[in-house]
């Protein structure tokens, strides 16, 4: 009679095995080269160079915050099999410790090719909490930056190319596709932007400063962690800076709480808004993807900022 710990072992070594296979077999028949993303953004980038050649699987779920990320026996066994993991470290402690235990093809971590900012320094604390989540010394929110995601989608066209040198070029063809798209993208931020009555949004955490570029300022009520709280004095600042610049708008994220937020506002009596970081797709979101979704947000900001 197996003891209840070996009888745990053998059922998730099981699943494990069940959860390779159905990869394996499923990718393998039809020629496809199998890579596993971390979280949305990277899987976007990753499905839009690997095409129909590539079999991407985005180990973050609709849904869920890509922070709080718990990687089950199914998810494991997608890193695992895969022939390419495409991660950010730091970004996700749980998916670097798996990568690193589990991974047996290449791994691409995206943080040299996004050309990661320093992070804002919000005090102490902020900083203290920052360490904890793994986020350090750089903001990990490239993304919100296209021309950032279209250089990490040039990186993954490389790696790609390494995995299956036939189709290499084809990889190089839509990493330029994208490229293009994401420019166009860039283009449109700068002048949608350009002309605005105020300059200042107040955000729900800090996850949108690679906006800055456009020339917007962003204040956000609580640092890179999105599960911090405000303290009373970041409240009573925001509220000062409310005033004086005249904000119209506090923004939220589908992905959390939008209780911060709508406190502040409903003190303020001003309007929220939706502000996606574009972390995760949310259950609501199976008919967008990254280019609706940034384009939401810029006709949100526009309107918030008079532009």
């Amino acid at each position: 009679m197996y003891h209840s710990s070996t009888l745990v072992a053998v059922l998730a070594g099981g699943l494990l095995l069940s959860s390779c296979a159905a990869f394996s077999a499923g990718d393998t028949d039809s020629g496809e080269v199998r890579a596993a993303a971390a979280f949305y953004p990277l899987a976007y980038a990753a499905e839009r160079v690997g095409g129909d050649l590539v079999s991407v699987e985005n180990l973050t779920r609709p849904g869920q915050e890509p922070h709080d990320l718990e990687l089950n026996v199914r998810q494991t066994g997608l890193l695992a099999d895969a022939d390419l993991v495409v991660l950010e470290e730091g970004f996700q402690p749980a998916v670097d410790d798996a990568t690193e235990t589990n991974a047996t093809g290449r791994v691409l971590d995206v943080t040299s090719a996004a050309d990661l900012l320093p992070a804002e320094d919000h005090g102490e604390e902020g900083h203290a909490e920052e360490e904890e989540h793994g986020h350090g010394s750089t903001d990990p929110h490239f993304w919100l930056d296209p021309l950032r995601l279209a250089d990490v989608g040039d990186a993954v066209a490389a790696e790609l190319g390494e995995v299956d040198p036939d189709n290499a070029a084809t990889y190089d063809d839509n990493a330029a596709a994208l490229r293009a798209e994401l420019e166009g993208l860039d283009a449109e931020y700068a002048d949608g932007l350009a002309q605005c009555e105020r300059d200042t949004v107040v955000v729900s955490h800090d996850a949108f400063g690679y906006l800055a570029k456009y020339g917007i300022h962003l204040e956000p009520i609580v640092g890179l962690s999105p599960d911090a709280e405000p303290t009373p004095a970041d409240l009573q600042r925001l509220q000062a800076l409310i005033r004086d610049e005249g904000v119209t708008t506090v923004f939220s994220e589908p992905l959390t709480s939008a209780a911060p937020s709508s406190s502040l506002a409903g003190d303020l009596d001003i309007d929220t808004a939706v502000l996606d970081p574009l972390e995760g797709l949310s259950a609501d979101d199976e008919d967008d993807d990254y280019l609706t979704i940034m384009r939401r947000n810029l006709g949100a900001l526009q309107e918030a900022n008079g532009c």
